[in-house]
């Protein structure tokens, strides 16, 4: 099989990188469409991927109307030469541009939804469900994806859901004190830990805090620390592409908070050696996939997220962790003060969220899962 498939960023979603590598392990001749030769490019190179500098994003495309149309033109030109079986999609924006450049042609289209935010929107919904024609299918990431999809009047053959895999065996035990060493963090301190780029609220989706929560967790640590005074709030992870002010906005609401009370740590490559200190880990995201909770249950770390998007997949109440609702400080600062009053009942949930994640996010049987798709829907 001859697929394309079209990457809206080289920074970041390494998830399609390594969805990308086993698929052509599988047998698959994958063409890759890539913005420029930075960050990830080689890496889609070297795992034996076909890459085309290509901007294919409608997003950072629509207030250039010029060079959209152009890039149309020289899409429809490299897939007349490529002559793919499927042409794969993982952004909201290069869906968009997939279906209007792919216009008329009778090639089959995949959008493998990485989380459902712009569902939760009428105006983007209705832009994903009125673009798509009989040529359209759609891999949901998560539950609540298909949810959306089955309710909007999408058949069930035409989807599959399966999660974006990850390589599992590179989460191991760590050892503990690096955290701790580096900022001189006591032993007697419980940490409340949040692993999350900073990304600024978009105005046009009617957001005022920021998606991830920065603000929810500082909140709901004021009230932890009235009652445990023991406790350190550690955010790790900088600002994303456009938003260091919003995020310098952050650190100056969690000081004036907190005080010395919360650490941020920035961007951070180490992030696995990291782990193994935090008590708790936070996930207050006001919509998701199955974001960071992913890699917390993985590495066994206690857990505690929002109730939305992905999260109710993995994240389950007195099994692997605990769910509170989003925008909701006080249910956050009691779910923080129950898991660290019961930190062996807290390690037991982590320890069986890593078991069941293991199975379920091997990037080996969710790619299978892709591969098998791709073979249905060409008989269809």
């Amino acid at each position: 099989m001859r697929i394309v498939h079209l990457i809206k960023t080289t920074k970041g979603a390494s998830w399609a990188l390594k969805e990308v590598d086993q698929l052509i392990q599988l047998g698959c001749e994958i063409h890759v469409f890539l913005p420029n030769n930075q960050g990830l490019a080689q890496s889609y190179r070297d795992k034996g991927a076909k890459v085309h500098i290509l901007n294919v994003d409608f997003s950072s495309l629509i207030k250039k109307p010029n060079l959209f149309l152009s890039n149309i033109s020289l899409f429809r030109s490299l897939l007349k030469e490529i002559k793919p079986d499927i042409v794969h999609s993982h952004f909201v924006g290069t869906t968009v541009f997939m279906r209007v450049a792919m216009k008329g042609l009778r090639i089959k289209k995949i959008f493998q939804v990485p989380g459902p935010l712009h569902l939760e929107k009428k105006l983007t919904r209705a832009l994903d469900l009125k673009l798509a024609n009989k040529y359209d299918y759609w891999i949901p990431t998560c539950n609540l994806s298909q949810q959306i999809y089955l309710a909007s009047g999408i058949k069930h053959d035409r989807l599959m859901t399966t999660f974006y895999g990850t390589d599992i065996s590179t989460y191991k035990k760590k050892d503990k004190g690096i955290l701790r060493d580096e900022f001189n963090i006591s032993k007697n301190i419980k940490i409340v830990g949040m692993v999350a780029y900073a990304y600024a609220p978009k105005k046009w989706l009617g957001q005022t805090r920021g998606l991830k929560g920065h603000e929810d967790l500082i909140d709901a640590m004021e009230i932890v620390i009235a009652s445990n005074p023991n406790v350190k709030c550690v955010i790790v992870g900088g600002p994303w592409v456009g938003a260091d002010q919003y995020f310098q906005s952050i650190v100056k609401y969690g000081k004036n908070k907190l005080g010395d009370q919360i650490l941020f740590l920035g961007t951070r490559k180490d992030v696995p050696d990291l782990y193994p200190d935090i008590d708790v880990v936070v996930h207050p995201s006001h919509s998701e996939n199955l974001g960071g909770a992913a890699e917390s249950l993985l590495m066994a770390v206690p857990t505690i997220a929002t109730d939305i998007g992905g999260f109710p997949d993995i994240v389950k109440p007195g099994i692997t962790g605990w769910l509170v609702p989003k925008e909701n400080p006080k249910a956050l600062a009691e779910a923080i003060l129950e898991a660290l009053s019961n930190p062996q009942h807290a390690s037991n949930m982590a320890q069986e969220g890593a078991k069941q994640l293991k199975q379920i996010l091997d990037v080996k049987k969710t790619s299978k899962d892709v591969f098998d798709f791709y073979k249905k829907i060409l008989v269809d």
